[in-house]
């Protein structure tokens, strides 16, 4: 009685995507990815699961952890925090700092923008030994958002990405944690487009400091995310560009110069706005299909997938897209709302590309006895359902 059922989805009619010219790219850079945000599709890779050292871009974990004790009320944007002998020292060592002083009573929302726009390495120890005592303890609550998110080659030693052997990651993993960044705290994500910060500190002048993005600067809709350098690994860059309704991202290290760095990330995301389309499938929560439902008060469910799904496609030569709904059914009563019921399969020129779970929208009870006594015997009868 219970049967596959594949059902082409009305909604999708065959996109047909044009030729256009489809270049290579090549990248001078050790180790690139380029992803589409939306779809979660990786356009280019190079080395992407080689180790680095991170180095500034460990700060975008750094800004997490604090977003994530700001979101679950432990922390305040407003709270401060006093600047130990420690943290004022690093900003008298030669690295990029917001230059706290020391025993002064700085905002978190201070420190933050000291560490994502200036990339202060006195601010990222100042808010690690403010919210967990010492920067080692503050590098545990690091590593475990690492893991909770994916991050499976990376390991955080400190809170700045200064020189530490122990700190390292890959690109696949900063991009990971960029995307993961861009699209949990929107409401923060917006302090990585702005181009300077005033920092005006107790006790000395104001200090303007601009952000060391070089993509901010140029027209083509750059809104974050960071920076780095270390000797051992030169000039790195994780970034992301938003063009119309698209999102590109970008990690690469180790570029030569940072001309290379500038010229070179536009390069990469150029290419990818240039050369590949994102298709939207449907929306989270949106009803895909109505499938059938076996001994039930009501003969059929809505049901949708739980996030929104996108497929990214190159613009060349032709291309069929079609969405195939897949589910065991009847699917038999009871069914609760949030059930697992069946999969969403997306395939182009008849390969299968992805699969989404879908979900039940809605509680289905049993029937009664004589209800389900009497769809029994209907089904022996003529097989209908």
């Amino acid at each position: 009685m219970i049967y596959l059922k594949t059902f082409f989805l009305t909604f999708i009619v065959s996109f047909i995507f044009t030729q256009i010219s489809y270049s290579e790219l090549n990248v001078k850079a050790r180790y690139v990815i380029l992803q589409d945000h939306l779809s979660g599709d990786i356009l280019y890779e190079k080395e992407a699961d080689a180790k680095i050292y991170p180095a500034s871009m460990t700060k975008i974990m750094t800004s997490i952890v604090t977003f994530d004790l700001i979101n679950q009320g432990e922390l305040s944007l407003d709270d401060k925090i006093s600047i130990s002998e420690n943290a004022w020292r690093m900003s008298q060592s030669g690295y990029s700092s917001m230059f706290i002083m020391l025993n002064d009573e700085v905002s978190v929302e201070n420190l933050l923008k000291g560490i994502i726009i200036t990339s202060g390495n006195d601010a990222c120890v100042a808010l690690a030994e403010g919210i967990s005592g010492s920067e080692k303890e503050f590098a545990i609550l690091m590593n475990e958002k690492a893991e909770e998110i994916g991050m499976e080659n990376t390991n955080f030693n400190n809170a700045s990405g200064i020189n530490d052997p122990d700190n390292y990651s890959t690109v696949r993993d900063i991009l990971i944690m960029s995307r993961y960044m861009i699209q949990n705290y929107p409401e923060f994500y917006s302090y990585y487009k702005e181009t300077t910060f005033t920092w005006d500190r107790t006790g000395g002048d104001p200090i303007t400091q601009g952000n060391r993005n070089p993509l901010l600067y140029k027209n083509i809709g750059a809104d974050g995310i960071k920076t780095g350098f270390l000797t051992v690994e030169k000039y790195s860059l994780a970034a992301s560009v938003k063009k119309a309704s698209r999102r590109i991202n970008s990690v690469a290290s180790g570029f030569d110069t940072k001309n290379i760095r500038s010229s070179e990330s536009v390069k990469m995301v150029s290419w990818a706005i240039r050369n590949f389309d994102t298709v939207l499938i449907t929306k989270k929560d949106e009803t895909v299909k109505n499938v059938n439902v076996w001994l039930g008060k009501k003969n059929a469910i809505a049901v949708s997938t739980n996030q929104d799904v996108y497929l990214t496609i190159p613009k060349r030569k032709k291309k069929i897209l079609k969405a195939v709904v897949k589910y065991y059914g009847p699917i038999e009563a009871p069914i609760t709302k949030g059930d697992k019921v069946g999969k969403l399969s997306i395939y182009i020129s008849g390969e299968l590309k992805k699969e989404f779970d879908l979900f039940s929208k809605e509680t289905v009870k049993r029937a009664n006895i004589i209800s389900r006594l009497f769809k029994s015997l209907n089904f022996l009868v003529w097989g209908d359902v």
